[in-house]
């Protein structure tokens, strides 16, 4: 569209004196942009402008679909767009590349072969060939590393091994052959994914689906199947419903044998479906494919399970059976015109399409009383509004256009011709508020779409010539106006009216608080919205919109929030401008995503961050992190951050994945603002389950940015931050500190290790601040789960034989055996260092503050200063000053035989009896002779 939509009303005949073009010769310039699989593919008007003349636009629904499509297609087909192939490999190949980078994800892949082969004999020749390609795999993954000859070897290998078994038909062992093939189809998916072939990858992947139908989409990929398939197939699941619930209400007998019957048959025909959709996807990755065939998947015949109804089900089958077919038919359609994204013009990709389909069903069966109005292809149907304001309210819902154009006549008398389609200015330019009103008035109340329209136009023209007379807009943003103009909106297909009711309202809006609440006020769901973002010419003005009314989180409340706002963020690169209001489309995303993720209760807020990440967010919240400007960037850290509580999974991609100089620029480049989100997000960023792991990130970390030392700019960082966030800054910064020389004297060390001590002052420190201590202490002790929960008490517990009510709380299940003994140095390592620099820097200071804290500070800081003190009482004897034992034992001495009270819960007092025998063990005859007299510890029956 036109940079600026007062030079293309100028251009269209709204200068004084011209006549207006026709609208249908207006050409955009080429901003066209390839988007992923899930957002809608707009074609270039000038490819197609010549073919405008020849469409039909039928409306339904949210949608819209080409009637004349399939007559004029070509006998020889074109080829397949690209973009759009390009968009189903990515989806296939990104959802099994999840193998590659999540571990929960690579588990539960193993655990469903496992299960599938474990049927069978161990000694057979083809299992020992998968079970020898599968373990060639896991090598690959989990020793990324390896040189180039051994990886090209192990590839070759399992793509040796796993064609073996792929092709197989029949039984092997009595098993089905099938569960053999969906094994080795997945993992050479798999192998073909590490070599970055992700054509290949998919297609595996689709054939898997070709293989065993049922195993595929029931056990290995419910939640694929769900995304990809199933929207094809969604009246097959309308129809199952609701012959399921005839069957239910209907007095016959036998009901059970009837309702496996309908269950079987329900499953095959899901089967043959889900069969003939991926080998139509399969078709689309052949080199130069032509445009193959949409699968025709017809509804079961109600007979074939046996099914005897009462008279009343005649009624449903002459109503129902043929509504559903009508919605077969037109998601065929639909899958049709989106086939052609490549030829005609505002065609969207088949996903967007088939969605689109899929809210209309829904909204179809659920209000299927009002089938007698209108023709199907002229109407526009919505839900109900339910907060509208009493003069504004029209039947509780958008009203339905109609398809018909009005006769040639005049719509405002002497000023305004319409006649086919077309619209007309005449000599006089200046627009009387007579006749605005009688424009309005044509907006509100016409049933006809091409009228409204042209009203639209008029009075977008009105306001442009009135530079804001307070009249005028006083005129147009009356409620009934308002909610008339969002009516177009959500009818209308055409996208320059679209445009020019998006920069009005925007106009609106950006004058006043009042317009904004009115604006919401007539569409409190936005569902307007919903369909403007999908609109691939016009989302981006629609989300400046968006901003600029400043919805809040209970306005959204649809899951297809998140993957749109995702959408405006990759896409929203450059300034949009409606009339006078220029604003970022990214600024918009960010606003929705926070209130996304920040404004409902925990729970949801936790649900919204989890969607996010599963639909593959983090991708593009990464690449987000390194541009834009310093307000932006820093929305996308707190964002990254929600993710990361919601699924802590993740850690693991986003430490491998971003760049951490961004971080520390980000940490710069505004020292007036606080920039603890940054600190926050790579201190998360530090819990991760492997402590080698954990000595990489920082060792990245420690390489600056821009030639400056980290360790530098977190010292800088320390000595200005706020109270709150010093004991977590201190923390980081003495962690990047011991990856050099522990016994060399250090300033970072020393400054770290009294705001650590200073933070541990329970009597100045208030509980924000002792919190803070206490997850401090906690990322010091070095162990955490996959999910970056603290494992350190729970290690220390089996190390002192303590089993009651762990469970498997604390297994090394996520690290391979081969990395064990590797690890548990590195950890040792690790403790020994910490504990040599708190205990030397920090002297008898630190170990009182310890002391103070299990006795004064809140729960969680007394539990993490008491399991502190048991991981560091091992290394006691480490430290040079030989007097400093016996400091050591007399301050931790009282308060640990305290914590071994009876009175205390037993995990403490297993705790403090572990430290007090560590200590023991350590100082030996020192600790006995300073405390033989004065102390007698309570033994703790495990």
């Amino acid at each position: 569209m036109a940079s600026s939509l007062q030079h293309l009303l100028n251009e269209q005949g709204f200068e004084k004196g011209k006549s207006l073009k026709n609208p249908r010769d207006f050409k955009a310039p080429d901003e066209s942009i390839q988007l992923p699989i899930y957002i809608c593919h707009g074609r270039k008007s000038s490819e197609t402008s010549n073919h405008k003349d020849d469409k039909t636009i039928t409306r339904k629904g949210s949608s819209v679909f080409l009637s004349k499509r399939v007559s004029k297609l070509k006998p020889e087909e074109p080829a397949i767009d690209e973009s759009a192939i390009k968009a189903v490999i990515s989806l296939l190949s990104g959802y099994i590349g999840r193998f590659i980078k999540d571990e929960t994800f690579r588990e539960m892949i193993k655990e469903k072969c496992r299960s599938c082969l474990s049927k069978l004999k161990a000694d057979n020749r083809v299992v020992m060939d998968i079970e020898l390609g599968i373990e060639s795999i896991d090598k690959l993954v989990l020793d990324r590393d390896n040189k180039l000859e051994g990886r090209m070897k192990l590839v070759k290998n399992s793509i040796k091994l796993l064609s073996i078994v792929a092709p197989l038909n029949g039984s092997t062992c009595r098993v089905p052959d099938s569960h053999l093939s969906v094994c080795a189809r997945l993992y050479l998916s798999i192998v073909y994914k590490l070599e970055k072939n992700d054509r290949l990858s998919a297609w595996h992947l689709l054939q898997v689906f070709c293989d065993s139908v049922f195993l595929a989409r029931t056990h290995f990929f419910p939640d694929l199947w769900d995304h990809f398939f199933l929207p094809h197939l969604l009246h097959l699941k309308v129809w199952y419903h609701k012959e399921l619930e005839l069957l239910c209400n209907s007095n016959n007998a036998p009901k059970e044998t009837k309702l496996k019957a309908l269950s079987k048959l329900y499953n095959e025909q899901m089967d043959m479906g889900t069969a003939k959709f991926a080998m139509y996807y399969k078709e689309w990755l052949k080199v130069g494919a032509k445009v193959p065939p949409v699968p025709t998947v017809p509804l079961p015949s109600s007979s074939s399970y046996g099914s005897s109804r009462r008279q009343s089900s005649d009624s449903y089958q002459s109503v129902f059976v043929a509504t559903a077919e009508r919605q077969s038919m037109l998601l065929d359609r639909r899958i049709r015109a989106s086939i052609d994204v490549c030829r005609l013009e505002d065609e969207e990709i088949y996903i967007m399409v088939i969605l689109e389909s899929i809210i209309h069903v829904s909204e179809t069966l659920q209000d299927k009383t009002r089938t007698h109005r209108r023709s199907s292809s002229c109407q526009i149907y919505s839900t109900p509004r339910t907060e509208l304001l009493p003069e504004t309210r029209k039947s509780g819902r958008f009203r339905l256009f109609t398809c018909r154009t009005r006769p040639t006549g005049c719509l405002v008398k002497g000023k305004i011709v319409v006649g086919n389609n077309s619209m007309r200015m005449l000599d006089n330019v200046d627009l009387p508020l007579s006749d605005l009103s009688k424009v309005i008035a044509t907006v509100c109340s016409s049933d006809i779409l091409s009228d409204c329209e042209i009203a639209i136009r008029v009075m977008t023209k009105a306001w442009l010539d009135s530079h804001g007379d307070p009249a005028i807009e006083a005129a147009l943003t009356k409620p009934p106006v308002v909610e008339a103009i969002l009516e177009v909106l959500f009818a209308s297909n055409d996208d320059e009216i679209l445009e020019l009711a998006i920069s009005i309202l925007a106009e609106f809006a950006d004058r006043s608080e009042l317009n904004r609440q009115i604006i919401l006020n007539s569409d409190p769901q936005l569902k307007v919205f919903l369909k403007l973002l999908r609109n691939s010419s016009i989302f981006l003005k629609a989300a400046v919109l968006l901003y600029l009314l400043k919805p809040k989180a209970k306005h959204l409340i649809l899951p297809e929030w998140i993957p749109l706002s995702l959408r405006v963020l990759e896409f929203g690169v450059h300034l949009q401008t409606l009339f006078t209001v220029k604003c970022s489309p990214r600024v918009a995303a960010f606003y929705v995503l926070d209130q996304l993720l920040t404004g409902f209760n925990e729970d949801r807020n936790l649900e919204n961050a989890c969607q996010l990440v599963s639909i593959g967010g983090l991708s593009l919240l990464i690449r987000n992190v390194e541009i834009g400007g310093f307000l932006e960037r820093k929305k996308v850290v707190l964002i990254i951050s929600c993710c990361i509580r919601a699924d802590g999974s993740c850690r693991n991609y986003l430490a491998d994945e971003l760049n951490l100089a961004s971080l520390i620029e980000l940490i710069i480049v505004n020292r007036k603002n606080s920039n603890g989100s940054v600190i926050a997000l790579i201190i998360e960023l530090l819990c991760l389950n492997r402590r080698t792991l954990i000595t990489k990130f920082l060792n990245d970390l420690l390489n600056g940015w821009g030639g400056l030392n980290t360790m530098h700019i977190l010292l800088a960082y320390l000595k200005k931050a706020v109270p709150e966030e010093r004991p977590m800054v201190a923390a980081l910064l003495l962690q990047l500190d011991l990856l050099g020389d522990p016994l060399r004297c250090s300033v970072y060390r020393e400054e770290a290790v009294e705001a650590i001590i200073e933070s541990l002052d329970c009597e100045k420190c208030n509980g924000k601040i002792q919190e803070q201590s206490a997850k401090a202490l906690t990322m010091l002790g070095g162990r955490f789960s996959h999910t970056g929960e603290a494992t350190t008490e729970t290690w220390l517990l089996k190390q002192a034989s303590f089993h009651e009510s762990l469970g498997d709380a604390f297994h090394m299940k996520d690290i391979g055996d081969n990395f064990w003994h590797e690890e548990e140095e590195e950890i040792d390592n690790w403790r020994r260092k910490a504990a040599m620099a708190l205990l030397e820097s920090g002297n008898k200071r630190f170990l009182a503050a310890l002391s103070n804290s299990m006795a004064k500070g809140i729960p969680s800081l007394a539990r993490a200063s008491l399991v502190t003190i048991a991981w560091m009482s091992r290394f006691l004897n480490s430290v040079r000053d030989k007097d400093f034992q016996v400091t050591a034992s007399s301050i931790l001495g009282p308060q640990l035989v305290e914590s071994s009270n009876s009175d205390r819960v037993l995990e403490e007092r297993v705790l403090a009896s572990f430290s007090l025998q560590q200590i023991t063990k350590r100082c030996g005859d020192i600790f006995k002779a300073s405390h033989c007299q004065s102390l007698r510890v309570q033994p703790v029956h495990l």
